[in-house]
């Protein structure tokens, strides 16, 4: 393969920035720089020098010799001073070494997974992880990045491996010493992964909106104060206010980080019966994200009228509590009274449903679980008719380790004939 090398850290001016090079000439590119006798694995201090001779600058080498490396291969990392003069120097040099080429976006990641050292899964926690910004995200994102997901779903395979197993023996040596009921154990191999499928697919959605973030709406009629509320919910003046009712016409976001919770709090329409045509968009817009929203506050003397309805989880606050005399349960955007509250409710409403929340996070998952699931529960039914549609029960499961096999990896029917000679003592 190419020598590929880019600059893993960020752009900019920097204490120290990071060249990593990945290939069979990535320790001979480096010594080509740094000079001879670098070791194929650890760490020298080195000045960098041109073609030419020329000082280019000074910095520590590291070396990886594969397969024990991040990528599997032969890398080498030139940790420099940060500036940008330094790394437009260091890399100009090895774009003209012969058989060294600019990596590509994600290559370095691609050829972990291409050699073995990350399954798809966790190429996709690394991504998430360097996109999280709240500590919520982070500890998901580890959890993927560390293989949970994919040591789950070895488990998985590897019962309906052995459910497979067993129907095969029966199949294909029918006449050796093999049981011949099978159904009981079967049923229970798959009814466990079946358990466990369900469980994961169900906290999905939770687990992506940890992810990519909650949504909670602010809603109530004109001159409730919302957009007051917003703002001092952000901290700053994110959206106009003023003592005309209608003044927000669109959905004001502000992103923000709720007891580690990735939340962004929507401003919307003051909600009414207008004949403003504009007004009247950006009401229909504010019940439209409200409805999707995951979470609403509802800044209102009550909930009824608004054109939204008031479901379970939902937070009901009094607003302008500024302007009420002896009520401690409202809020105002003005003097602050009930934010921390306000803020507290919302946290905790949020944190009840990431309990339910699984290790899978992405779309892609469920739909690969979900076919799973279909396809394990015709298994189910077929082999409950007998050993005569063994065979199709065993598709049905084969279908279904296919499915899975999307999530972490590939198996093929090797590992199908080595479980039956090794459980059954078959490879005579």
């Amino acid at each position: 393969m190419d020598t590929i090398f880019a600059l893993a850290s960020a752009q900019g001016k920097a204490g120290v920035a990071v060249i990593r090079l990945s290939g069979p000439l990535a320790h001979e590119a480096a010594a080509a720089l740094a000079g001879p006798d670098l070791p194929a694995r650890g760490m020298r201090l080195r000045g960098l020098r041109d073609a030419d001779g020329a000082r280019l600058d000074e910095g520590v080498v590291l070396t990886f010799q594969g397969p024990s490396s991040f990528t599997g291969e032969d890398v080498a990392e030139l940790q420099i001073h940060g500036s940008t003069a330094s790394v437009n120097a260091v890399l100009h040099c090895l774009s003209d070494m012969d058989g060294l080429r600019m990596a590509e976006p994600g290559e370095f990641t691609r050829r972990a997974l291409e050699n073995g050292k990350m399954d798809l899964a966790q190429v996709e926690g690394l991504a998430d992880l360097i996109d999280a910004e709240t500590e919520a995200q982070r500890k998901q994102a580890q959890a993927v990045l560390a293989g949970e997901l994919g040591q789950l779903a070895e488990r998985w395979r590897r019962d309906l491996i052995r459910a497979a197993s067993l129907l095969e023996a029966v199949i294909d040596f029918a006449d050796e010493d093999v049981p011949t009921d099978v159904t009981p154990e079967v049923r229970g191999l798959v009814s466990g992964v079946m358990s466990d499928l369900k469980s994961e697919v169900a906290g999905v959605r939770i687990a992506e909106r940890i992810r990519t973030g909650f949504e909670v709406a602010i809603v109530g009629p004109p001159n409730a104060g919302k957009s007051t509320l917003l703002n001092a919910l952000a901290g700053r003046e994110a959206a106009i206010t003023s003592e005309y009712a209608g003044t927000t016409r669109d959905v004001i976001e502000v992103r923000m980080d709720l007891a580690g919770l990735p939340v962004t709090l929507l401003d919307t329409a003051g909600l009414r019966e207008t004949s403003d045509h504009v007004e009247g968009l950006g009401i229909a817009l504010a019940r439209q994200r409200a409805d999707n929203a995951d979470l609403r506050v509802f800044l209102a003397d009550g909930t009824e009228g608004l054109g939204i309805p008031f479901q379970p989880g939902d937070i009901h606050v009094l607003p302008k509590a500024d302007l009420r005399d002896g009520t401690e349960d409202g809020i105002s955007g003005k003097t602050g009274q009930g934010i921390d509250r306000l803020i507290s409710q919302i946290s905790c409403a949020l944190s009840q449903r990431t309990a339910t929340a699984g290790i899978a996070t992405r779309e892609r998952h469920r739909v690969a679980m979900k076919k799973a699931l279909a396809a394990l529960g015709d298994g189910l039914a077929v082999l409950e008719s007998g050993a005569d549609l063994y065979d199709i029960a065993a598709e049905e499961l084969r279908t279904a380790i296919r499915a899975l096999e999307s999530l972490v990896g590939r198996i093929d029917v090797e590992n199908l004939l080595d479980e039956i000679f090794a459980s059954f003592c078959l490879g005579k």
